[in-house]
């Protein structure tokens, strides 16, 4: 056990996230069934596109209920924008039903004036709380996001750090024990990307 699983279901930019984790000198092993996963310390389910494709496409791999053991056990998992989104019950992008392994809802960021949908580009991390990704003091951390749609937890001491959309914040990082989850890509962030990840990786 000593790879860092990264689930492979097609759902895109699973080379960068690959490549980032290397970086850091760590053994990746791509996941495309349940087999694979025996030989793994962590988990990281990353992900762009539309949250029924991305629900479709996992439970073509038979993973889903490997997934909820995992985390359910205890074992370390990351997610990383939409394999954010997917971890919750529903989203109002799809009709498909998520994982389910964190209660709540995805909504759609709503519509707000000098404000663009897509949530394209460069913005710094709210910190909320002390997390294993950021302690609760530090600031200027600028991270990618790209995204249309917010992760709204029913417990909102699950929320890390938020971002700032005009007048209103939106979810950054998700975190409840092992289980982290960041609506950012970490991997296009740069040196604070990475360090992140550095972060993750010594909790493991």
């Amino acid at each position: 056990m000593s790879k860092i699983g990264l689930i492979d279901y097609g759902m895109g930019n699973i080379h960068s996230v690959k490549k980032a984790i290397e970086n850091l000198e760590e053994e990746v092993l791509l996941i495309k069934s349940k087999l694979q996963i025996s030989s793994c310390k962590a988990l990281i389910i990353p992900g762009q596109g539309a949250f029924d494709p991305a629900i479709e496409n996992l439970h073509k791999t038979g993973l889903v209920d490997e997934i909820k053991k995992w985390i359910s056990s205890g074992k370390s998992f990351m997610g990383i924008c939409l394999g954010l989104q997917i971890l919750f019950e529903e989203s109002e992008e799809g009709n498909n039903k998520g994982i389910g392994i964190i209660k709540g809802k995805i909504k759609k960021i709503p519509t707000i004036k000098n404000q663009r949908i897509p949530h394209i580009g460069w913005c710094n991390l709210v910190p909320l709380k002390d997390g294993k990704l950021l302690r609760q003091e530090e600031r200027n951390k600028w991270v990618y996001f790209d995204h249309s749609y917010f992760a709204a937890p029913n417990d909102e001491s699950f929320i890390a750090s938020n971002v700032e959309y005009g007048p209103i914040n939106l979810t950054a990082i998700i975190e409840n024990e092992n289980l982290i989850a960041c609506q950012f890509h970490p991997e296009k962030s740069g040196n604070v990307g990475q360090s992140l990840l550095y972060r993750w990786l010594q909790t493991i």
